[in-house]
């Protein structure tokens, strides 16, 4: 029977994969993966993986050769431009070739370079350019793009792993996965990513805790302080576990009525894809053009003070440190953080977005251009620009204060009513032994003065 090439990408799961379950009810199958950072390293600013996710990335791949050798069967390893690859090894295998549809930019790149291919849906709920108005035409806006997807929901119910023959690929070459070099070695700043658990064992791990949780996600997933969110996007990053699995468990846990604040986060993963499917610059281009003429501060020590948790604004420290030590920072203080960079710093949101990418193991180039985008106001689904988030005011009602202890040490000794702003703490500080300037940073710019620099220099643009 003619062997079956499954060319694994940003999928690394067995369970609910249709290429591999196509592909194992055509003939033996044949597992490839390819590092591939040249593709998206041309493309645009240069899109190759980050530091943070070639963390997990390396962890994931020992786990799904872990569970292909359980099985019988060997991954092989390839780095270097996939679509020769992909089409080189079909040559010498005599294989058809099948993969998952992926949207972003490079991956169409690869897709085309690497030969005939067999593409199947497997890392979004609906293909994007599936979910169209009455008219025919693409949505740009969420609200109502989420309204017709529900006309498609709910998704296929997953589907096992199918019982698998192996082809004899055992003249095939395959790379050393600790010769890629994924993880850093020196220094190790990887430590504090113990916790996480990368695989498709670690993905299920993490949505059945979600799914004990899930009833109260609406009430606590805005809270930093709480384990309120799901903590799968790593694992939906790089398609550990299917969306569709996603869905199911938690809806079947819940109710779907309660499920549907969670489900509407999975529909904004598949929002960002249908954008850059639309737009596939989004990443390096604002998607409003008067946003190609606002005037950015060139503010190097700024810049400094906010990537390591330095701006004296102890929510938005708190975020920043958060994700260095965790490759992972909490969704509210992702727009909290980034709003203060683009607004009260007006340092461009492109910066930002390249050191989300390279220090989050979730990164995910629709989810991080279209957050950004949106913060900003340049998105073509965006908040408006004059919207500026207090970060006062957000920390003190999304009740940061333990959050802000765990984070940032120094203020721990402070009470709730003090440790949002400290520079208005006055005698706290000096109880709590915390000196201003020495132990903690004074602000880089006051709120008010940073939202009125903001406002003026939109005035400015919109002039």
């Amino acid at each position: 029977m003619t062997p079956q090439l499954v060319w694994f990408r940003n999928d690394l799961r067995l369970a609910d994969h249709p290429a591999l379950i196509a592909a194992a009810a055509r003939g033996p199958v044949a597992a490839l993966y390819v590092l591939d950072d040249e593709t998206p390293g041309a493309f645009g600013s240069g899109w190759a993986m980050g530091a943070a996710q070639r963390w997990w990335l390396h962890h994931s791949l020992a786990s799904l050769a872990r569970d292909i050798a359980a099985r019988g069967g060997r991954l092989i390893l390839r780095r270097g431009r996939a679509g020769p690859i992909v089409q080189g090894l079909a040559m010498d295998l005599g294989a058809q070739v099948h993969t998952l549809v992926h949207h972003e930019p490079w991956a169409h790149t690869q897709g085309d370079e690497a030969g005939t291919v067999t593409r199947h849906l497997g890392v979004t709920l609906a293909t994007p350019d599936s979910v169209r108005s009455g008219t025919g035409g693409r949505y740009r806006i969420f609200t109502p793009w989420w309204k017709k997807l529900l006309e498609q929901m709910p998704p296929p119910r997953p589907l096992a792993v199918p019982e698998l023959r192996w082809a004899d690929v055992g003249h095939v070459a395959s790379d050393d996965l600790e010769a890629w070099g994924l993880l850093p070695a020196s220094p190790d700043w990887a430590g504090g990513f113990r916790d996480w658990q990368p695989g498709e064992a670690g993905a299920a791990a993490r949505l059945a805790d979600f799914a004990k949780r899930a009833a109260r996600y609406d009430d606590t997933r805005n809270l930093p302080a709480l384990e309120g969110t799901s903590r799968l996007s790593p694992h939906l990053a790089l398609a550990e576990v299917s969306p569709n699995t996603a869905w199911h468990v938690i809806a079947d846990a819940v109710g779907e009525a309660v499920a549907e604040p969670y489900l509407r986060e999975l529909g904004w993963r598949d929002f960002g894809a249908n954008i850059i499917d639309q737009f596939p610059d989004h990443g390096d281009a604002p998607g409003r053009d008067v946003f190609n003429r606002f005037p950015f501060r060139d503010d190097p020590a700024g810049w400094r003070a906010w990537q390591r948790g330095q701006t004296g604004y102890p929510i938005v420290d708190a975020g920043m440190r958060q994700m260095w030590a965790t490759g992972w920072m909490h969704n509210r203080v992702r727009m909290i953080t980034a709003s203060f960079l683009v607004k009260h710093q007006l340092i461009d949101w492109r910066a930002g977005e390249r050191f989300f990418w390279d220090c989050l193991v979730d990164a995910d180039y629709g989810s991080n251009s279209l957050g950004w985008q949106w913060v900003m106001g340049s998105g073509v689904d965006s908040s408006p620009f004059n919207r500026v988030f207090a970060p006062v005011g957000q920390s003190e009602k999304f009740g940061a204060a333990d959050y802000i202890r765990r984070w940032v040490p120094e203020l721990a000794g402070l009470p709730d009513a003090m440790i949002h702003a400290p520079w208005q703490a006055g005698v706290g500080l000096i109880r709590a032994g915390v000196k201003l300037g020495r132990d903690y940073p004074h602000p880089v710019v006051g709120h008010e003065e940073g939202r009125a620099r903001a406002l003026a220099a939109w005035a400015r643009v919109k002039g």
